[in-house]
């Protein structure tokens, strides 16, 4: 099962990072390791993940022979979990942020070593983190599920409950549920190449973009930088 044995952190850098040495030392599937406070946990393309100590689901997941779409499964997966703990309009922003009312609430970050067979899943979730919490450069663009420090554990269990699923379902399913709830299509995106108009995620789990002299490019998520335009 996911979550077991598991590895408390009072304070740490950054459970990523304290789950790959667990992993490189041979970590059981499904070992998991949280923390009540990160002093430099991280997001994708280098960015920080701050929050409040206590008030956010802060994990990392090791994952021993992952499936390929293993981060659009953990998208799906905190979101579900995002709606059963009320939150509204729950989105997914390709490749790896789940919005709450176009705020975001969570990020995913999967490292590993895939000629070794395993993967690191991290996940940030904001539980209980007041709008007066965020600073500045957060205003505005972040946003909590609105619980409480006490729901932290159950949310927790919750979001394991769907990792178990989601990350078993077959590749057809999982991009079935992105599509569901993709935040994207027909909005206007830039990346390093080139900008164009986001319209859908295809088989493979590439975000499709329609560009102005009408031709259709398939980005992958570990080569771009992505933003809304």
């Amino acid at each position: 099962m996911l979550g077991q044995p598991r590895v408390h952190l009072r304070r740490c850098a950054s459970t990523n990072a304290h789950a790959r040495g667990l992993a490189a030392a041979g970590a059981p599937h499904g070992t998991l390791v949280t923390a009540t406070e990160q002093t430099a946990g991280r997001g994708r393309q280098g960015r920080t993940w701050t929050a409040p100590p206590g008030s956010s689901v802060l994990m990392s997941l090791i994952l021993r022979d992952p499936p390929a779409l293993l981060s659009l499964a953990a998208g799906v997966a905190v979101a579900a979990t995002a709606t059963a703990c009320g939150a509204p309009a729950v989105a997914l922003k390709w490749p790896n942020d789940v919005w709450v009312d176009g705020a975001k609430v969570a990020g995913i970050l999967v490292e590993g070593r895939p000629q070794e067979g395993w993967a690191v899943l991290g996940v940030g979730l904001n539980v209980a983190i007041a709008p007066d919490q965020f600073g500045p450069d957060l205003a505005g663009s972040a946003t909590s599920l609105n619980l409480s420090a006490a729901d932290v554990e159950p949310v927790l269990t919750r979001l394991l409950a769907e990792l178990e699923q989601w990350i078993a379902e077959p590749d057809r399913e999982v991009i079935a549920a992105v599509r569901a709830r993709d935040a994207l299509t027909g909005r206007p995106v830039r990346w390093t190449q080139g900008t164009g108009t986001a319209a859908g995620i295809d088989p493979d789990g590439r975000l499709i973009v329609h560009t102005a002299d009408r031709s259709e490019v398939h980005l992958d998520a570990g080569e771009v930088h992505l933003e809304l335009t």
